[in-house]
């Protein structure tokens, strides 16, 4: 658990600053970014396997499974929509709706934990929810309008945790064959984009074209993490870890893209803040009583 805990932090800390990075290309269209971040995520996968031992073969494996084959086509439409509403939500001055989006993801993990995984939170627990969802009912009021693209993002990458949670594959199988499903889709939507004159990616600064091309490794290393945090926590409790990246991601929007910060968003993170707080402690009180009763 130690070790999942720490990749996970790893993951939502990344995550949470990855609009600065993004933020870098909004001089090209959402899809167009989106497409380049498969097709290097891909590149950079297939290097990944083919440095491993038997990475390949596993690979294979799992493609020639129906099963696996099909929770596989899930995870990559999910995980490829998440990418595209927040590409795009970052780019067109939507950063605290995706922050927002984020904080509402750790309450849909429970409550698909509660429903498919028979995870049974504890009263501290339950009540670390209600402070949480009273953060998020706040902003979602003070926002004063109705946040799709915070659901959006937030159903999304909460079914892409369960799926993830549900799989038996290891994390660079898992990512390689995501990429590779929606890797045609990329290659022909950048190539509509050429025939069309309508790609800009190619007309980058040095610097920025650099940074685009090494979208793969900002993409692939946190969702490696992700799926290794996944596998060995609780999808509640990784629910709630969760709440780092969009804490960083609020402190950019207002700090750095000087988005709006209202009094009543500062009363819905702190209380947000609180619920990660009694969480942790609930749920390290939970697994001491556990190891308590295994010995």
């Amino acid at each position: 658990m130690k070790k999942g805990l720490w990749y996970a932090i790893l993951a939502y800390t990344a995550w949470g600053l990855l609009p600065i990075y993004w933020r870098s290309f909004n001089s090209l269209l959402a899809g167009e970014i989106l497409s380049h971040r498969v097709i290097w995520s891909f590149v950079f996968m297939a290097i990944l396997l083919l440095i491993g031992k038997s990475g390949w073969t596993e690979f294979r494996k799992m493609v020639t499974n129906g099963k696996m084959l099909l929770q596989i086509g899930v995870s990559s439409i999910l995980i490829s929509s998440n990418w595209l509403i927040f590409i795009w939500a970052v780019n067109n001055g939507h950063v605290i709706e995706t922050s927002l989006g984020y904080y509402i993801t750790p309450l849909i993990n429970i409550m698909l934990a509660v429903l498919f995984l028979r995870e049974k939170p504890s009263r501290s627990q339950w009540v670390a929810v209600a402070l949480a969802g009273a953060g998020v009912l706040l902003a979602t009021i003070d926002y004063g309008r109705f946040p799709w693209v915070s659901l959006s993002l937030a159903f999304s990458f909460g079914l892409y945790s369960l799926v993830k949670k549900r799989v038996s594959y290891d994390a660079s199988i898992g990512l390689a064959g995501e990429t590779v499903i929606v890797f045609p889709i990329a290659v022909a939507y950048i190539a509509y984009l050429h025939f069309a004159h309508h790609d800009s990616a190619w007309t980058l600064p040095p610097i920025s074209l650099a940074l685009l091309l090494l979208s793969g490794v900002a993409t692939a290393l946190p969702l490696l993490w992700f799926a290794k945090a996944a596998a060995r926590l609780p999808l509640s409790m990784l629910g709630f870890i969760q709440y780092i990246g969009p804490s960083i991601t609020l402190l950019l929007s207002v700090f750095v893209f000087k988005e709006k910060f209202s009094p009543v968003l500062l009363i819905s993170f702190s209380l947000i803040w609180t619920a990660l707080i009694v969480y942790a402690f609930a749920s390290m009180r939970v697994a001491r009583t556990r190891t308590s009763i295994a010995k």
